[in-house]
């Protein structure tokens, strides 16, 4: 005996850019594929933009066309809200009404979640609705999917992931042609992988979001980007990527989450990895998300992590999700964070001071004796233990026989340790330049 037919599900777009316009397409090509998947069709009921003109050239007549976002959430005939506006303002705003209405909602919008994640999340509760969010992080890689519902199983140990694409690829860049920051992302803007106004990306706060997101879904913490580490690669040098890479590391900027006994780690900042490592060798403007949990190991998921169709995909999933559930009860769904409400983790996020890494550095020093000796003896008072020493020779670096590069690799110590280590051998008279420290991760 047939089932009965379910009413299509009504979606109303909040912008129609660049996955506004991909979801709206990969909706209506893979319709059948999407029916057959979800149990009942999903359709583009209305759109609101404020070029008007633009939105109608892209849906025609397939749905109403409005400049307010309003009109879209008062309608009672939508029953999810996708909000492809970005940004903190007006955005959550209309994501707080839309649930307030009783609207369903997807989001692209990792900066509202990181930061207001916890309001929101608690707002879609006591109404009964979903914000889902697949979107948010890497694109069309199913990562949010992948750590809430694929590795449930699993204590989730740490998560470490390539998780922007245009640091990624200026990194790349810079590697393979051996040019400073500033002449590639003036590249990489004319390429269109950087927007005119890079700074989200570049000081890292876009990964940094992404990270609070992922660490919240992975440990069952609530959001917390304010108390993320955040450092981008605007102050990387040819020079380091070029001696990273005759030590066999490459340089990646890492959003990192990981548990330790006495709290979580939150941490987005350039990394050197092993080339060994899968993910040292992520290139251009993909992306890459490593997760290690207690019973699967390390699992891998790679992909692209921006783009109009990629970033669709996530989007129509989300919504292929929500028309699953679209009747059924509350409890029955799964957790936004994963983790049940009331069974979220105390653990408080680490202040750097008490993070956990091993470091690279690089120190301009004087090319005489006892120079060495010193600046062992100083990480030795912090217990620092050296991993590998190597001494350039002076005509290698800039021609001056009277200076070196000294590069150190030390093993795992506390931040607080090597900051005291670093202030103590910057104050060398033997120390010619600022002390170049970069943080090193094995992901083994």
């Amino acid at each position: 005996m047939s089932q009965p037919q379910l009413r299509p599900v009504r979606v109303g777009l909040l912008g129609i850019g660049t996955v506004g316009s991909g979801t709206f397409t990969v909706l209506k090509r893979n319709q059948e594929e999407i029916r057959r998947r979800a149990g009942r069709g999903i359709e583009v009921a209305m759109v609101a933009d404020l070029n008007t003109e633009l939105a109608t050239k892209v849906v025609g007549d397939a749905a109403k066309v409005v400049s307010d976002a309003r009109q879209v959430i008062a309608n009672p005939d939508i029953d999810v809200v996708v909000e492809l506006i970005g940004g903190y303002g007006i955005a959550k705003a209309l994501v707080l009404e839309a649930i307030a209405a009783g609207k369903h909602v997807v989001t692209a919008n990792k900066a509202l979640l990181a930061v207001h994640g916890t309001e929101i999340f608690a707002a879609a509760r006591a109404k009964g609705v979903i914000v889902a969010f697949e979107a948010a992080v890497a694109g069309g890689i199913p990562i949010i999917k992948s750590l809430r519902e694929g590795l449930t199983a699993n204590q989730i140990q740490w998560v470490a992931g390539i998780i922007n694409g245009t640091t990624n690829f200026i990194l790349s860049e810079m590697r393979d042609k051996g040019l400073d920051f500033d002449v590639v992302l003036k590249e990489a803007q004319r390429l269109g992988y950087a927007e005119a106004d890079p700074t989200f990306d570049i000081e890292g706060v876009d990964a940094a979001h992404k990270a609070t997101l992922l660490s919240a879904i992975a440990f069952g913490i609530p959001v917390q980007f304010d108390k993320a580490h955040v450092e981008g690669i605007t102050k990387l040098s040819a020079t380091d990527i070029k001696y990273a890479e005759q030590l066999g590391y490459r340089i990646k900027l890492l959003g990192i989450a990981r548990r330790r006994d006495n709290g979580i780690e939150l941490r987005t900042h350039p990394t050197l990895v092993p080339m060994r490592r899968l993910i040292a060798n992520v290139e251009g403007a993909m992306n890459a998300v490593l997760v290690q949990g207690d019973a699967v190991g390390t699992t891998m998921y790679y992909g692209k992590g921006a783009g109009s169709e990629p970033t669709a995909s996530a989007v129509v999933a989300d919504l292929v999700d929500i028309a699953r559930l679209l009747d059924a009860a509350p409890e029955a769904r799964v957790p936004h964070l994963a983790f049940q409400p009331d069974s979220m983790s105390a653990l408080a996020i680490l202040p750097l001071d008490e993070v956990v890494t091993s470091f690279y550095l690089r120190l301009r020093v004087a090319d005489k004796a006892g120079v060495l000796a010193k600046l062992t003896g100083i990480l030795a008072e912090q217990n620092i233990s050296i991993d590998a020493v190597i001494q350039r020779e002076a005509d290698e670096v800039s021609g001056e026989g009277n200076q070196t590069d000294l590069i150190i690799l030390t093993h795992d110590t506390r931040e607080g340790s090597m900051n005291q280590a670093l202030a103590a051998m910057q104050a060398l008279p033997t120390v010619l330049a600022p002390i170049v420290r970069l943080r090193k991760e094995e992901l083994a």
